[in-house]
């Protein structure tokens, strides 16, 4: 996968200005608050069309401007595409054309685009709460296999509308539900267990890799016996107390965690803040070899400051990582001298939106 050429109008403070794309990748160099991450952040919108920071589209829209247009090109699987998305804030309205068709249907958009990316509130995946790794694993998941991007969606769909009929207190309607909500969680857990058992191994030798001592472990929780749909209807049968007295549905793998250790001990609680970053970083590496594997194409990778708070052996280590795989690579520092040796990419400088090379 490699992004080609880029044009933002009115999206954060990027100027419009039109950016050929080295098909190694750049490096962006500038000082905080330039505007380094919101180019990583047009280049990855049309992984998901949305921000890969969670933000709302009319937060992306630049002060004063009535809306955002982006067109980003890119080469995936073989084939040339493009991707344009016009937004306006009022009234309130986004159109999206996909390789010049209009409107595509967002399980069918996704992931035709593909990177994979790091910020740096990435360490919460290793030290925030439970929802932050399931929205890692459904991301991955859903990029890797459109099947299991269908699932997620029907199920997250069919568990809102058995949990407003448990607000309301329609327990027939509630139980209405319990055949979707069986069928695609069933999928939707045994895909995560499955990628767990698989992904175990690798995420300890990544691990070690970067050069964090012992040994790393990474388990999928939840009951392992729901990824089978037969037995969901017992299961719900015998949650349905708690279930209606507290108003939602307690079961399910909207409920489930991974459960990373380091040295014996959970990273979540005893982890430094080096190694919750390292295990983020991991994390992150695990994704883009599960998608290089299931899509049989290298996605872009888009790394915010991942060297920052590394120590120097661990920024080589990382370094020779990344630069050993067949990614696009734009990477971003405040400074030169905050990036390991032998990073040979192209280098950009950010000021206040406008992007300008460095010979």
């Amino acid at each position: 996968m490699r992004f080609t050429r880029l044009c933002a109008r009115g999206f954060r403070n990027l100027q419009r200005e039109p950016l050929a794309l080295p098909a190694p990748g750049v490096v962006l160099l500038g000082p905080n608050g330039q505007g380094k991450t919101n180019l990583l952040e047009a280049l990855y919108y049309p992984v998901l069309f949305r921000s890969l920071r969670g933000a709302g589209d009319g937060d992306l829209v630049q002060f004063d401007a009535a809306g955002f247009d982006l067109a980003v090109e890119f080469e995936a699987e073989g084939r040339a595409h493009q991707a344009v998305v016009q937004y306006t804030s009022r009234p309130r309205r986004k159109r999206i054309e996909l390789d010049g068709e209009e409107g595509p249907r967002l399980t069918e958009a996704a992931g035709v685009c593909l990177a994979v990316t790091f910020l740096p509130a990435d360490v919460a995946l290793a030290g925030g709460p439970a929802a932050i790794r399931r929205r890692y694993l459904d991301r991955t998941l859903a990029l890797a296999d459109r099947r299991y991007l269908v699932a997620l969606a029907r199920y997250r769909s069919a568990l809102a509308q058995r949990n407003a009929a448990l607000r309301q207190g329609q327990g027939a309607v509630a139980r209405a539900f319990d055949g979707v909500l069986a069928a695609r969680g069933a999928q939707i857990t045994a895909a995560r267990i499955a990628w767990a058992k698989g992904a175990s191994e690798a995420f300890r030798a990544e691990l070690e890799a970067i050069g964090e001592a012992g040994t790393g472990v990474l388990e999928y929780t939840g009951p392992a016996e729901l990824a089978d749909p037969e037995a969901w209807p017992a299961a719900l049968e015998r949650s349905w107390a708690r279930d209606e007295a507290q108003a939602r549905t307690g079961l399910g793998p909207h409920r489930d965690d991974l459960r990373l250790i380091l040295g014996g001990k959970l990273v979540r609680d005893f982890g430094s803040t080096g190694q919750q970053r390292s295990v983020a970083v991991a994390l992150r590496l695990l994704e883009l070899a599960t998608l290089r594997r299931e899509r049989g194409d290298d996605p872009a990778l888009l790394l915010d400051d991942i060297f920052a708070e590394l120590d120097p052996e661990r920024q080589e280590r990382l370094g020779r990582r990344l630069l050993d795989g067949r990614s696009q690579i734009f990477l971003t520092a405040p400074r030169r001298d905050e990036l390991p040796a032998g990073l040979d990419l192209p280098v950009w400088r950010v000021d206040h939106g406008a992007i300008r090379a460095e010979r």
